[in-house]
This record gives structure tokens, sequence and C-alpha cells, in this order.
């Protein structure tokens, strides 16, 4: 059977305590057979089980973003979203239901995905201060420099809906912005700026961590985290920390068109991302939903919006 991270008045995420990054406390038991997913789009008009899912017209990605060679999930590191069978499905129809790129199983709540409205709305320095209108949210936060401004205009299709800048470290409050007029996405402030005064790094993680707690409309924080380069211990520590806080969590590799030579030390995307899931699978019963971006060649867009999509939808009829 496998458990799916559900919102957060269910509890999403099941964690281990005390481990420890050392590989020695990662146990595999009896792991189920992967299934091989090609690194290709699958077609959501494929055939499936999801005859009660609208048709999505999103924008097709360019198949180039990724390598030719096959990737291999197991059956127990997919994402299953409540209220989600796959028990009956063979391989090959299983396929068609995974997000490019992701291990995210479609739902019948992947519907009325595609963004037509984006406008900020406010900026706020305490959790209390935040929009009340009970609109659901997605809260994005990553390492500065992580490219999170970037993705956020990426997503909404506008260049300067979040102000980009080459100094890290630039959004220091809690930006709601509010899209199609029913949901929000919402901009936090990164971490880990090292130049950063130390009392406003304190101020930082201080109404970040309340804002995660305490606001019940967040459905689900997205991490991002940098996938050109081998993982960081303040990254696999703010997962952890979600983890063990159960704030329901889906992981955003960023800039994985960005390939480093191999004569050089460098290591692909997707070897960074297997690294940094394989330390952070002490943290976490259920494998976290995770997905592979870039805001260059906008890889992962409609990915993580139908993602947004079917948790919103599911938050809203629960």
């Amino acid at each position: 059977m496998i458990l799916a991270q559900l919102p957060r008045f269910h509890l999403s995420i099941f964690v281990k305590p005390s481990f420890s990054l050392s590989s020695s406390h990662f146990n595999f038991i009896n792991p189920k057979p992967p299934i091989t997913v090609a690194r290709t789009l699958f077609s959501f008009a494929a055939k499936s089980n999801l005859a009660t899912v609208e048709p999505i017209p999103l924008p097709v990605s360019d198949s180039s973003d990724f390598d030719d060679a096959p990737v291999e999930i197991p059956l127990d590191k997919l994402f299953v979203p409540p209220e989600t069978d796959i028990s009956s499905d063979d391989p090959a129809s299983l396929t068609t239901r995974i997000l490019k790129g992701s291990n995210i199983v479609l739902s019948k709540y992947a519907r009325d995905a595609q963004i037509f409205q984006a406008d900020f709305v406010k900026s706020s320095v305490r959790t209390e201060d935040c929009p009340a209108d009970g609109l659901p949210e997605f809260a994005l936060v990553g390492r500065s420099n992580v490219g999170k401004s970037s993705l956020l205009n990426s997503l909404v299709r506008r260049k300067r809906l979040a102000l980009t800048s080459k100094k890290p470290g630039k959004t220091q409050c809690i930006n709601h912005f509010r899209i199609n007029d029913n949901w929000y996405l919402v901009d936090l402030p990164g971490y880990g700026y090292a130049s950063a005064p130390h009392e406003l790094k304190q101020d930082w993680n201080k109404f970040t961590k309340d804002y995660f707690l305490n606001r019940s409309t967040l459905v689900s924080v997205f991490l991002l985290v940098d996938a050109s380069i081998p993982p960081k211990q303040i990254d696999l520590d703010y997962a952890s920390w979600l983890g063990q806080n159960q704030v329901p969590m889906t992981m955003i590799f960023t800039k994985c068109d960005k390939r480093k030579k191999k004569k050089n030390g460098g290591k692909k995307p997707e070897e960074n991302i297997k690294e940094f899931q394989d330390l952070i699978q002490g943290f976490f019963e259920t494998t976290p939903p995770w997905i592979m971006t870039s805001s260059v060649t906008n890889q992962g867009r409609d990915e993580i919006l139908l993602h947004m999509a079917q948790l919103r939808n599911y938050w809203l009829k629960h």
C-alpha cells in the first residue's frame, strides 16, 4: 500500500526521529520493483483510469529538456495523491499518469491548472498580517540565489511580477500574489545568504517558521533546491525541519538545464537530485513529491501547475 502526503489537516509526512545524514542509517527493506519512466512528456490524453479528469490544454514542454535515458522510479517512491488508486494499473498505463520529470501521479483533481491572472496583493512581516480571505496558498522558499523569483515569474509568464535581483536576499517579507482571484502564490525570504545582517536573518527565520506552523490556508510548501550543485547541508536541514513539523512539502529542483562537464568533476542534475533524495530518506517514511525545473527553458512549469491544481482542488473539497 502506498501512503500519500495529505493536506495539513492530516498527518502528511511520517517522520523518523533522530536520524543523522550518515548513509549507515538508511535502510531499504523489501523494496518494490521499479517502473521505468522515459524522460519524455507523458500524454495527458493517453489511455488511463482518469476518465473523470477534464482535459488540460497546457503547452507541451520540449522533450529535449531531458536526456533520452529512462529513469527508474520504484513504486514506493511515487507520490500518490489522496483518493487515487494505482493498484490495478500495469506499468505501461501507470507511466502515462506520472508527471514528466517527477514522481507525481496525476489524480482526478488535476484540473483548472492554467494561470490567467496574477496580481501582487501585499507584503507582510507577520503571519497575522497576511490576507485573511481564506483562499488556499502555496509558498515558495529556498536558499538565496536558487532562482525562486525567476521560477515565480515563469509560472505566471510575466517577467517582473516578482522582482529578480543579482544580489541574493532581496526578498525580505511574506509576499502574496493572488492567482485567478481564487488562490495565492507566496514568495518567502531566501535563507542562507551569508551577507545578510545576523539580526535580519534571525527575523526571517522567525517569521517564516511561524508562517509555516500557523498559516491555516497553507496547502503546501514548495522547497526549491539547486540541482546544478551537490546537496548543501542548509537545504537538507530545511527539508528535515519541514518534515519533523509535518508541514506538507514538494521539492522543486531548479536549474536542471545546467550541465557541468564530468572532466571538471561536475555531476548531472539527475545525479545531484538522487543524492539529495538519498540523504533525506531518513527524515521521511514516505517520499515527498518532487519536480525537475528550469526557468530558462520553462521545464517543469506545467507540471508544477498541475500538481498545485490537484492539491488545491482536494484541499478545497475537504
